[in-house]
C-alpha cells in the first residue's frame, strides 16, 4: 500500500516555498525538504504569491492510501521575517487553537504539533537561517476537524497539524502485523533475547533517552498489542520490557490489546476508578490522560498513580499470556519523561539501567 505525506511534512514543503520566495524572489514548482529521520522528500507546490510582508505557498496533501481524512486538503502557509532568531507559529483558517491543558502544547498555542514545528524550522533554515512567523491554514480544515477529536480536546477553530515520522502509513492491520512481525523477526535473528516493545516514535526516543539498549532490542508495537504478545510467547525470550504512555498502555488492564482510538474506548473511566481506590482526589473532568497526570495531580500521586498502573498492567500481561517471560512496565509522558515504573521481581534489568540512576 502506498504511504503519504502528514499535514507537518506538507506545511514544511509549502514553508519552504514561501520562504525561497520570500527570500531569493524565485516560485519554484517542487519543494524538497528534510523527514525526521534524516530522508528527504520531494513535492509539487503551486500558488506561490507574495502576500502583505511576505510569501505563502500551497501543497495539497496526500495521504496514500490511508483513509485519512486530510487526504486532499490544501495546506496554505504564509512566512514573514520577524527580525528575532527564533521561529514562532500561528494558526490561520482552517488549523486549531489549542484552549484546554493537557496536550503537548499550552493553551493559547496554534495546533501545530512540536514535530511539525521541528520540520518546518528544519526546512526554513535550509533557505535562510533567520527567525520567521510561520502562519499554516487549510481551507475547510473547520469542517473537517468536526470528524476528529479535536472539539473534544479543547482544539477549537479547526485540524492540528500533526506527524512524528512525516510519513502517513496506511492503516491495514494485515499489512502492519505483516510489518510487524517482520521487524520482530530481525531481532530474534540477531539472538536477541531482552526485548522492549514501544508503542511507537516517542516511545522509541524515551526508552533511548532513559536507557542503556541497543537499537536492536527495540521493536514498535503500534496499537497491537494482543498480536504481538501472542508472537512472543512461544519465544526463548529471558525478559521484556513495555514503554509507552498510560493513553495507550492504560487499556491493557481493562481488556484492551488493540489500542488504536478508533477500536477502543479511553482509558481515563478505568483510571478515575483506580484513582478512587487509590484515595487520590483528581476529580473527574479531564480530556485526556496526559491532563490527568500533569495537571490534576501533585507529583507524589502522580508517582503513585503511575506505578500503580504499571503493576496491573504487569499483571494483566501475565494473566493473559502466561508463558511470557518476566515484564517490567515504564510509563513516560509526552515529554518522554518517566512517570512511573513495575520493574518485576528481579528489579531493573542488567542491560537496561536507567542512565540517571
Amino acid at each position: 500500500m502506498r504511504n503519504g505525506l502528514t499535514t507537518g511534512t506538507c506545511a514544511a514543503l509549502a514553508a519552504k516555498a514561501a520562504a525561497m520566495l520570500l527570500i531569493s524572489g524565485n516560485k519554484p514548482t517542487r519543494s524538497e525538504v528534510p523527514l525526521p529521520d534524516g530522508s528527504r522528500v520531494s513535492y509539487a507546490v503551486s500558488q506561490l504569491r507574495f502576500m502583505q510582508g511576505g510569501a505563502s505557498a500551497t501543497v495539497t496533501k496526500d495521504a496514500g492510501d490511508d483513509p485519512d481524512i486530510t487526504h486532499e486538503a490544501w495546506v496554505e502557509v504564509t512566512v514573514c521575517l520577524n527580525g528575532t532568531t527564533k521561529t514562532r507559529f500561528f494558526a490561520g483558517p482552517g488549523v486549531g487553537t489549542i484552549t484546554r491543558p493537557g496536550l503537548a502544547l499550552p493553551p493559547g498555542e496554534a495546533a501545530i504539533n512540536p514535530g511539525p514545528r521541528k520540520q518546518i524550522t528544519a526546512a526554513l533554515h535550509e533557505v535562510c537561517r533567520t527567525g520567521y512567523d510561520v502562519t499554516v491554514s487549510v481551507p475547510g480544515g473547520e469542517e473537517l476537524a468536526q470528524k476528529t477529536f479535536n472539539p473534544r480536546l479543547g482544539i477549537l477553530g479547526g485540524i492540528s497539524i500533526l506527524g512524528t515520522s512525516g510519513r502517513v502509513r496506511p492503516f491495514s492491520a494485515p499489512a502492519l502485523q505483516a510489518a510487524l512481525k517482520c521487524a520482530l523477526d530481525v531481532a530474534v535473528a540477531n539472538n536477541e533475547d531482552e526485548l522492549v516493545l514501544v508503542p511507537g516514535h516517542m516511545g522509541n526516543r524515551a526508552v533511548q533517552n532513559h536507557f542503556k539498549v541497543r537499537e536492536e532490542q527495540i521493536v514498535d508495537v503500534s496499537n497491537e498489542w494482543g498480536y504481538i504478545l501472542g508472537l512472543l510467547e512461544p519465544l526463548n525470550l529471558k525478559k521484556i520490557m513495555v514503554l509507552g504512555h498510560p493513553g495507550k498502555l492504560a487499556k491493557i488492564p481493562d481488556g484492551h490489546w488493540q489500542t488504536h482510538s478508533s477500536q477502543s474506548p479511553s482509558p481515563l473511566p478505568w483510571l478515575h476508578q483506580l484513582c478512587q481506590r487509590l484515595q487520590i482526589d483528581a476529580g473527574t473532568e479531564q480530556n485526556t490522560v496526559e491532563e490527568l497526570f500533569m495537571t490534576s495531580l501533585s507529583g507524589p500521586e502522580r508517582s503513585c498513580l503511575a506505578d500503580e498502573v504499571a503493576r496491573e498492567i504487569g499483571l494483566k500481561l501475565h494473566t493473559e499470556f502466561p508463558h511470557l517471560p518476566e515484564v517490567s512496565v515504564v510509563l513516560i509522558n509526552l515529554a518522554g519523561d518517566v512517570l512511573g515504573a513495575h520493574m518485576g521481581d528481579s528489579g531493573a534489568f542488567p542491560s537496561m539501567i536507567d542512565k540517571a540512576s
